[in-house]
């Protein structure tokens, strides 16, 4: 069974920076996609970046410039650096993969970031 454990979420003023970190382990086949998703409270959980084993990489417009995902691929491990942060990306970010040739993504249980005004 795949696992995903995140860690790296807190509070931060308005402008501040955090780094999360999301490990897989427990995967028989090889990791494709690894990427950061967020719900806020009443919202819709949403893509914030993700990031395929090649290294594509894929951000939400509200991120960009702001935010800079990153993986090690020998550690299964993805990295969010965000800095700038704002108000708006108060969220609860969970991690989530895929592996090759398995269906569907696995999530982690997630880590809240909280962004003071």
């Amino acid at each position: 069974q795949v696992q995903l454990v995140e860690s790296g979420g807190g509070l931060v003023q308005a402008g501040g920076s955090l780094r999360l970190s999301c490990a897989a382990s427990g995967n028989r086949g090889r990791v494709n996609v690894m990427g950061w998703y967020r719900q806020a409270p009443g919202k819709q959980r949403e893509l914030v970046a993700d990031i395929t084993r090649g290294g594509t990489i894929n951000y939400a417009e509200s991120v960009k410039g702001r935010f800079t995902i990153s993986r090690d691929n020998a550690k299964n491990t993805v990295y969010l650096e965000m800095n700038s942060l704002k108000p708006e990306d108060t969220a609860v970010y969970y991690c989530t993969a895929t592996i090759f040739w398995t269906a569907g993504n696995y999530w982690g249980q997630g880590t809240q970031v909280t962004v003071s005004s």
